[in-house]
């Protein structure tokens, strides 16, 4: 049995991961409230973008009268041989199993895709040395490549501490310059898809091809299990989070007018012009969305995991005390039964 002095060495080591823990919840609750800023301040215009190309689609052709091609490759879908998925996960851990479990998504992803040529792009460090152990690395594929296997061909490290819009609209324009080219055939995504603390789905989402303005295709979603919301909503309460997302339904009803107005616009520009400098913009605006939104799940998700630490913590220093009690009180017993003792002896 363990002695006092260790008991208590034990309690202080505890004590002080506490207050670290502690500690790290407000600062991952600060930092979740300033992430779902920027990804509301961000919406406006996604959503404007969206409901443009929505009345272009519905007042514009999109197949050429004369070839009846399509007016922009993003909209061509071709057989998927070559795929492309970009894996956002976070830089750091202590997150609990949120990059764990968009890891998984991601091999679930890859395993149901055997057959096919698929190129990786890891976004945070964590998904980008998971990855490395388990596929080589490589040079991305021209278009008549043939085969099937599994490479990274691209890693951004360090670039989710500040988002800029840059940096997704970089990533849209080289996926959009190789599906031109016919060296992919299909780009997806996975990321965790934020709402609000309680409202969060790890989504694999394909970007191109483009087959519904507004409406990206899900390939496969997973929502939050009870348990999870269970822990987020005790972690939100003394942090100062709010747990429903913000209400912007009036903001989205007038924006989404521009795309059903009864109005018959005049375009100066013709369709073709049109869907070159709007549909890239589209692509750009999704994975900058997907970027924000996956911060936010980040932090929320460190926020609740420091929170169990928390409790857990307590419940080991309530156990630690107990114990601690024990042993003095065996102790302080054993010492009055050897006075006792002693005393009968004289």
């Amino acid at each position: 049995m363990a002695n006092i002095l260790d008991i208590r060495r034990r309690i202080r080591s505890v004590t002080n991961t506490r207050q670290i823990t502690r500690a790290m919840k407000m600062v991952s609750a600060a930092r979740l409230r300033r992430a779902q800023e920027r990804a509301l301040a961000a919406r406006p215009y996604a959503q404007m973008l969206t409901n443009v190309l929505k009345s272009l689609v519905s007042r514009a052709d999109i197949f050429d009268p004369q070839t009846g091609e399509l007016l922009h490759p993003l909209l061509v879908r071709r057989p998927e041989q070559n795929v492309l998925l970009i894996v956002v996960t976070g830089d750091k851990g202590l997150a609990g199993a949120f990059n764990a479990n968009i890891l998984k998504a991601a091999m679930r992803f890859i395993e149901s895709k055997s057959g096919k040529n698929i190129e990786i792009e890891a976004i945070g460090r964590k998904g980008r040395d998971f990855m490395r152990r388990r596929f080589k690395t490589a040079e991305p594929r021209k278009a008549d490549s043939r085969g099937s296997e599994t490479a990274i061909i691209g890693e951004q490290v360090g670039v989710l501490n500040k988002i800029e819009y840059s940096l997704a609209s970089e990533t849209a324009e080289r996926i959009i310059a190789r599906y031109t080219r016919a060296e992919i055939d299909s780009v997806y995504l996975v990321y965790n898809e934020f709402k609000s603390v309680i409202a969060q789905r790890l989504v694999v989402e394909q970007l191109l091809p483009i087959e519904q303005i507004g409406e990206p295709r899900v390939a496969e979603s997973k929502e939050m299990e009870l348990e999870e919301k269970k822990r987020a909503i005790e972690a939100a309460k003394g942090a100062g989070v709010g747990l429903r997302p913000a209400d912007t339904r009036e903001a989205d009803e007038r924006a989404a007018q521009f795309a059903t107005a009864p109005v018959d616009y005049i375009y100066e520009q013709p369709p073709q012009e049109l869907f070159r400098a709007l549909l890239p913009k589209y692509v750009g605006i999704q994975i900058f969305h997907a970027l924000l939104e996956s911060v936010a799940a980040e932090h929320a998700a460190r926020m609740t995991a420091m929170e169990s630490a928390t409790n857990n913590a307590t419940d080991m220093i309530d156990s630690l005390t107990l114990q601690m009690n024990r042993v003095r009180q065996a102790k302080i017993t054993k010492e009055i039964i050897e006075i006792v003792s002693g005393a009968a002896a004289l």
